[in-house]
């Protein structure tokens, strides 16, 4: 290891920390101002390079190659308008969980629009006009466009700085991002700010996505690969922190540079592979500034909000009708094989997915509606109930029955741990939280080789033959997860339920009355996690195996979409929202290419339309329905 290579991975992260800036910084300002989880920033930045690319192509030859660049941004300024005022404006009273469902169903709008425009190949574009070759530094040679980028960061921090400080929009911005309800109260127009903020934002991450093309070739992938990333920035600079972005940037990229040159190392007789810990160097970053300053470096806390949306409804027991219903539901699923001569038949398969989605769906929900905590990384457990009763088969040999039973408590021990830290935070803090945990979790998958077998995960876990013979394993998934819903909902009509509820409701109420607020959150965390792993090991047994994408973002995204599809404010909405996501993403993905749009679309409207979900809307209108009866009947 030479000075001279260190230094030249130092700068390498100084580009990298410019482009991540760059993006996160437009996250920054849309998140301080607007309060939206938009995790469609990362598509913005995907579209940056993108438009790049064919700007470049079809309009350098006649202005050349730096005005067509500086067109990308613009036009996904120009989209990013058009998107909070057609989309964004209808939704900001929801609750943030459903602004977060709406720019997740854009995330599949956007990539499949890209993948009609461009197709699914990588596209590099051309070096940059002026800056193709290098400069000599200790000796080693480092690209000219890099040096380029390093100078970029510092610039825009510095005109985004005059702008916030020096014009009366930046007051207006600085004043939101502290208190927007008196902003508003003031007499502001906030519609139009937030398309103004909106627009800048996504100016900024198309001008990332713009300027990383010559250094990198656009993929359909930029989106998901940025946003974790640029979550992490903007959480653990501050919401809303401009500086807080830049110093937050510079602290991640840098990191990750030296790790890259300390490589391999051995430390007291172990060897220990540096280079490894890029995957997850940020989340460890931001788990330890959330439990140190939870308001991120420069950040500042956030103040509470005077309009608290739409109130949560208690929870009732279920009537006799729909006791009945669930009952004649359940026979008919036991029933089901029967009616067929196939006891494999695709459709029970399709099922053992629904009813395990259900149960993941369902443990998700409890801590989210009643206990009001939105975790962003529920995945975690769901693989490691997974990987526990994998592991319990193909190394201990022990069999199914056993690692059913064995294989959750692995998950509940993460939760045990993780639930430790996450309860002693709240709101967008907890759930970013959650998410660094998740992917902490992930990477340790996904890199120990030799005991979870790393990116190919563990393979030949089926079920014994006595259930692996006609619909047996159909039947032993339906009864597992039947019970497991049964206990779920047992348990917040239990004393821990109404506990966990009016922490939910008023912290500080509950704790006024002797309410222990962060030992009632726990344990229901870890009961949470418990039954995430439950489903977890049914799944491992049901696919033959198990993969690190089981503790993925995009996993846990699938469990919060789940539950938001089918209703928060309903027992029966995690249920209903498991069946209708698992059947329409089988459906439309064996119907058509561009599944992820007509998935995306759909899922616009049902939050447009009905934001209280699917079951809930059911539920409200078989209310106004009978309500509407009982006033006819009157005389």
């Amino acid at each position: 290891m030479s000075a001279s290579g260190l230094l030249a991975q130092l700068l390498n992260g100084l580009a990298s920390a410019s482009s991540l800036f760059l993006v996160s910084v437009g996250l920054s300002l849309i998140f301080g101002v607007t309060r939206t989880i938009n995790f469609a920033h990362g598509s913005f930045y995907m579209l940056g390079a993108f438009i790049a690319y064919s700007s470049v192509d079809v309009l350098s030859p006649h202005i050349g190659f730096w005005p067509s660049l500086v067109l990308a941004p613009l036009a996904c300024a120009l989209l990013g308008a058009l998107t909070e005022m057609l989309l964004l404006r209808r939704i900001y009273p929801a609750p943030e969980l459903f602004q977060l469902l709406a720019t997740f169903a854009l995330v599949l709008v956007i990539k499949d629009a890209s993948l009609w425009l461009w197709g699914p190949e990588e596209l590099f574009g051309p070096r940059a006009q002026g800056m193709e070759g290098s400069v000599e530094i200790l000796g080693r040679q480092f690209p000219t466009y890099d040096l380029f980028l390093i100078a970029v960061g510092p610039c825009v921090l510095l005109g985004l700085t005059l702008l916030l400080n020096k014009t009366r929009f930046g007051t207006l911005v600085r004043a939101a991002t502290q208190d927007r309800e008196m902003v508003g109260a003031l007499g502001v127009n906030q519609a139009w700010l937030f398309t103004a903020v909106f627009a800048l934002g996504t100016l900024l991450a198309g001008l990332a996505g713009a300027l990383q093309l010559p250094r990198e070739p656009a993929s359909l992938e930029m989106d998901m690969t940025t946003i974790g990333a640029a979550f992490v920035i903007v959480v653990v600079g501050g919401m809303g922190s401009i500086p807080g972005a830049f110093i937050a940037a510079l602290l991640v990229a840098e990191l990750k540079a030296v790790c890259i040159w300390l490589g391999v190392q051995e430390i007291a007789g172990v060897e220990i592979s540096f280079s490894k810990l890029t995957l997850v160097v940020e989340f460890l970053v931001m788990a330890v500034v959330l439990i140190w300053r939870p308001w991120g470096l420069l950040g500042k806390p956030q103040a509470l909000a005077r309009s608290s949306g739409q109130p949560e409804q208690p929870l009732r027991p279920t009537g006799r009708g729909a006791s009945a219903a669930w009952l004649a539901l359940l026979a008919a699923l036991v029933l089901l094989p029967l009616a067929s001569s196939e006891g494999g038949s695709y459709t029970t398969v399709l099922l053992t997915d629904i009813f395990v989605a259900a149960l993941f769906a369902a443990s998700l929900h409890f801590i989210l509606g009643p206990g009001g905590m939105h975790s962003f990384g529920h995945a975690a457990y769901f693989g490691l109930g997974a990987y526990g009763a994998a592991l319990l088969v193909r190394q201990l040999n022990l069999p199914m029955e056993a690692a059913l039973l064995l294989g959750p408590l692995v998950a509940a021990a993460g939760a045990l741990l993780y639930g430790w830290f996450c309860v002693r935070l709240s709101g967008v803090y907890l759930t970013m939280l959650t998410l660094a945990f998740a992917q902490i979790s992930w990477a340790i998958v996904f890199q120990w080789d030799n005991f979870t077998g790393g990116s190919n995960g563990v393979t030949g876990v089926w079920p014994p033959e006595w259930a692996s013979q006609g619909p047996a394993f159909y039947w032993l998934a339906l009864g597992v997860c039947a019970i497991g819903l049964y206990l779920l909902r047992r348990i917040l009509f239990s004393p821990l339920g109404y506990a966990l509820r009016a922490t939910r409701d008023s912290a500080l109420r509950a704790d006024a009355i002797g309410i222990d607020v962060r030992r009632v959150q726990w344990t229901a965390f870890v009961l949470s996690g418990l039954f995430a792993g439950l489903a977890g090991a049914l799944f491992a047994f049901s696919k033959g195996g198990v993969a690190p994408d089981s503790l993925s973002v995009t996993k846990s995204v699938d469990g919060l979409v789940m539950v938001l599809l089918g209703g928060v404010q309903t027992l029966a909405g995690p249920v209903v929202g498991a069946a209708a996501f698992t059947w329409l993403h089988d459906t439309v993905a064996r119907n058509t290419e561009y599944w992820r749009a007509l998935m995306g679309v759909i899922m616009l409207v049902l939050v447009l339309l009905a934001p209280q979900g699917i079951a809930g809307y059911a539920q409200a209108l078989w209310a106004r329905m009978a309500l509407k009866n009982k006033a006819e009947a009157l005389p």
